[in-house]
């Protein structure tokens, strides 16, 4: 029996011893020779045992822990600063520039034209003369701006407040404040009409001091028809003056003296309601002769 226990007790210190090798070769510690002499040593051995292993595990865990500084060897990168390249500027030739002419501008003097009041109850017309159709109808009291004239200052063309166009009347029929003579004469184009054909077979002869012209009549409604207009420049007096009649049948009488450096002249329309057809030249015939 203690035989037994004897081995038992061999084989256990034999393991112990066994482990410390291996400890101590895993370690590095201690050689191999100093194992195996201390595996088959005495018992008397037995205390150095722990000593040597306990003291050589911390020695070993400090020398793991000194690897963090030693990742920290990182060598610094020296950053080198890029150069720039400078554009090249490359100069803009300087345009000439070419003077511009400035226009003058011309100042138009505001005309101060005369002013009107009508006086009685007057017949504002298409044409200067009494020849020519009604257009608007004035009342007293009215007042009226006078644009311009015709060549004696007898008739005006007039914007009346009452009235979005303008038309002609009769300067003895206004109050007038102003020189109308410093308007320039105007001939207003007439109303033009297409119902009905103008004048045919227009023919004219002299009887004297006077022009006798004929036509051909034109066939209108009774509501349409206001008959003919001749617009005349004929001879009064040495001066050619501008003479407008109106005619409600085919033939006219027309005053034209001898004397004047001008021949005289005429023109013929057919006049309805709405207005006036083409004019016809009427053939004019020569000045009378002067008795010696």
């Amino acid at each position: 029996m203690m035989a037994r226990d004897r081995r038992v007790e061999e084989w256990k210190r034999f393991a112990l011893l066994a482990a410390a090798l291996l400890g101590c070769l895993w370690l590095g510690s201690c050689s191999p020779a100093r194992a195996l002499a201390g595996l088959f040593a005495t018992s008397t051995a037995t205390p150095t045992l722990t000593p040597t292993a306990t003291p050589s595990l911390t020695p070993t865990r400090t020398a793991t822990a000194t690897r963090t500084p030693t990742a920290t060897r990182t060598p610094t990168v020296t950053l080198t600063p890029t150069s720039t390249e400078t554009p090249t500027i490359t100069p803009t030739p300087t345009r000439t520039l070419t003077p511009t002419r400035t226009a003058t501008v011309t100042l138009t003097p505001t005309i101060n034209y005369p002013r009107g009041v009508v006086q009685v109850m007057s017949n504002c017309r298409y044409g200067p003369g009494a020849a020519y159709l009604h257009e608007w109808t004035l009342y007293p009291r009215e007042r009226v701006r006078i644009l311009h004239r015709n060549e004696t200052g007898t008739w005006v063309y007039v914007d009346p407040n009452s009235y979005m166009d303008y038309c002609w009347v009769n300067a003895s029929l206004l109050e007038i404040t102003g020189d109308i003579f410093m308007l320039d004469v105007y001939e207003s184009p007439l109303p033009f009409s297409t119902l009905y054909r103008p004048p045919q077979g227009v023919h004219a002869e002299r009887e004297g001091n006077e022009v006798v012209v004929s036509w051909q009549p034109v066939r209108m409604t009774e509501d349409d028809y206001r008959g003919y207009l001749i617009e005349a420049w004929v001879c009064q007096g040495g001066e050619l003056v501008f003479y407008p009649t109106r005619w409600d049948q085919n033939i006219a009488f027309v005053p034209d003296e001898p004397g004047c450096a001008e021949p005289s002249h005429g023109r013929l329309y057919t006049v309805e309601k709405h207005g006036y057809t083409l004019w016809v030249a009427i053939p004019w015939p020569g000045p009378a002769e002067v008795a010696p």
